[in-house]
């Protein structure tokens, strides 16, 4: 298995990676059939039946493919064989799902499935699929993701890359589709994910990637350790690690890094690490303030337009819905630190969701609004949070429900209490039971304890703040 130390690498090598907008995924069969979908040796068992073979016994299923191709005259038979396996609908598996919420703009895969652009489709994104060759022609209006389907799409299953011949030609017949990839491979850091000894594609992948020489960019592939088969002697099983581990060993020379895992299921337990440590790069404020109590408003403004202002400078981002009180010093602080200096920071540091004012069934809208804007981030830091309703000054409800949500999403929760009102509120039931809140990272009890004290510096409870982002993301 890989050393902890080695996946702690990778992981924040991948985070950064992410922030760079320059990671690709690139999915195997073995991903379709973590959700129920046949592997290759499945899927041609009946095709290897009928040509009088076992399958069990076959190492080039492309030629076993290309070999009913020949009997057969025609690939109508290979073609309906996909229509049947990949027609179904399956679920999605959970790296599925945390792949399509990461910030990957780039997909690869050789599958002919619908599973990729179905969990993009479930996360709110908009996919562009190119499954042939005219597709790269044309650009999906509002896309935020590619998806190349390099081996063609069950839904035009005729024209699916199936055997041995198509994949000689490949190089003339999807010159276009080998051009973007080899493109891809310079420019960004592809994640293999299900890719076998036994994926009849995989030769095919790698060879695109020989030859990087010394610069070439480094890239990744999960694969699942061997393991002793019940029919294993000694000498069987150590045969079969030696040959893994050669195998590992030449993906080095593609510049691929292997993550050796011992089940399965720890694939998407590192992905979903790299999710949470790459939300905990956001930083979502919630806040409203008519009033601001005890502060004198320059001072409270002052306090939100410093926060935003570090927040930039210690490369996090920043999403807020304008609260309002708050919303504009939110942005001119983080405004002030980008355009000082443009080189280092972006606008994109900046997430901007005002909420609608206007329209049918408002506080349907607003909750899917906050569900979507929270999403966004992996802390979510609480000031104020009053309003005028009926003359009066009121706890504002909507800052509360942002702090359910952002538990629901596993944010950490920051409420500055010393602001009073709901941040007050929910500082005083943080605290009665702040375990719950911050498992794993009790060493942010105290520091959330001195954000309550009413007495303090502004200035101090700004460093205490900054502080705990900084903390967090190390």
């Amino acid at each position: 298995m890989t050393p902890k130390h080695e996946v702690e690498a990778f992981i924040k090598s991948f985070v950064s990676d992410l922030e760079e907008d320059s990671v690709a995924i690139f999915a195997g069969a073995g991903m379709s059939k973590a959700s129920g979908y046949v592997d290759w040796p499945e899927l041609l068992r009946d095709i290897a039946a009928e040509l009088g073979l076992r399958v069990e016994l076959e190492h080039d299923l492309i030629s076993l493919a290309q070999f009913h191709v020949n009997q057969r005259k025609t690939s109508d038979g290979l073609a309906k064989k996909i229509l049947q396996e990949f027609s179904e609908q399956a679920e999605l598996s959970d790296v599925h799902k945390v792949i399509a919420r990461l910030p990957i703009k780039t997909y690869w895969t050789t599958n002919y499935d619908t599973l990729i652009e179905d969990a993009l489709r479930q996360a709110d994104r908009v996919a562009d699929i190119k499954s042939d060759v005219d597709d790269l022609s044309t650009i999906r209006p509002k896309r935020d993701a590619v998806v190349y389907k390099m081996h063609g799409d069950v839904r035009s299953s005729g024209k699916a890359v199936l055997y041995k011949k198509q994949y000689e030609t490949y190089y003339k017949t999807h010159e276009r589709f080998v051009t973007a990839l080899s493109g891809d491979l310079v420019s960004k850091t592809f994640l293999f994910i299900g890719f076998s000894f036994t994926d009849p594609n995989l030769d095919y992948v790698l060879s695109r990637l020989h030859g990087g020489g010394a610069g070439k960019k480094t890239h990744y592939c999960f694969m699942k350790a061997i393991a002793r088969d019940d029919k294993d002697d000694d000498e069987a099983f150590r045969y079969k690690q030696r040959k893994q581990e050669l195998r590992i060993d030449d993906l080095k020379r593609f510049g691929i890094q292997t993550l050796l895992v011992g089940e399965y299921d720890q694939i998407p337990q590192i992905l979903l690490e790299v999710e949470k440590r790459f939300l905990k790069k956001t930083i979502f404020v919630s806040g409203s303030a008519e009033e601001y109590g005890t502060w004198d408003r320059n001072a409270a403004l002052g306090f939100v337009h410093s926060l935003a202002e570090d927040c930039i400078k210690a490369n996090l981002r920043i999403v807020n819905g304008f609260g309002w009180g708050i919303g504009s010093s939110v942005i001119n602080g983080a405004l002030k630190a980008i355009y000082a200096n443009p080189l280092k920071y972006s606008e994109d540091q900046l997430i901007l969701r005002p909420f609608p004012q206007h329209g049918d069934n408002m506080q349907a809208l607003w909750e899917e609004y906050r569900q979507r804007m929270i999403s966004l981030a992996g802390i979510a830091i609480f000031m104020f949070g009053n309003k005028l309703q009926d003359g009066k000054i009121v706890p504002a409800g909507g800052v509360r429900r942002e702090f359910e949500i952002a538990i629901e999403h596993g944010l950490v929760p920051i409420p500055v209490g010393a602001t009073g009102y709901m941040a007050r509120e929910l500082w005083v039931e943080v605290m009665k039971d702040p375990k719950k809140y911050y498992s794993g990272i009790e060493w942010i009890i105290p520091l959330v304890e001195e954000l309550g004290k009413e007495s303090a510096d502004p200035s101090e409870l700004l460093k205490t703040v900054v502080k705990i982002f900084k903390q967090l993301n190390k």
